[in-house]
């Protein structure tokens, strides 16, 4: 089971610093989650360029060229962001009895180790 999810603000801990042209302290929220190959897709952080083959749609405009998107990071070179300090923290799960319209429910909560807020 991943420990991140979509949506999460994840931060790069690892690979070159931003001085260098790495993305190494760069905050992004996830996009995707990639289970089965252990990696993410976080906004603004791994660009690649594309080069599509340029073809012709049927009303004769032209298609491709160069794009630049996110390529996927592995899940251990990221952690998550405490909401409160803003800075890279584990992560923690616990069990909570929820009441909701009398029925008594258990749900795992993920929290931050550092300052214990939940994510």
């Amino acid at each position: 089971m991943a420990k991140i999810k979509k949506g999460d603000l994840v931060q790069v801990i690892t690979g070159a610093t931003q001085a260098r042209g790495g993305d190494r302290g760069k905050q992004g929220k996830v996009l995707e989650v990639l289970s089965e190959r252990n990696r993410v897709i976080v906004e603004g952080v791994n660009y690649v360029t594309k080069h599509s083959r340029v073809g012709q749609t049927q009303r004769g405009t032209k298609t491709g060229g160069i794009e630049t998107l996110e390529a996927p990071i592995h899940i251990s070179n990221v952690q998550i962001v405490d909401p409160e300090t803003k800075k890279p923290t584990r992560m923690g799960s616990r069990t909570e009895v929820v009441v909701k319209n009398g029925t008594k429910r258990t749900v795992r909560v993920r929290y931050a180790k550092k300052s214990g807020k939940d994510l």
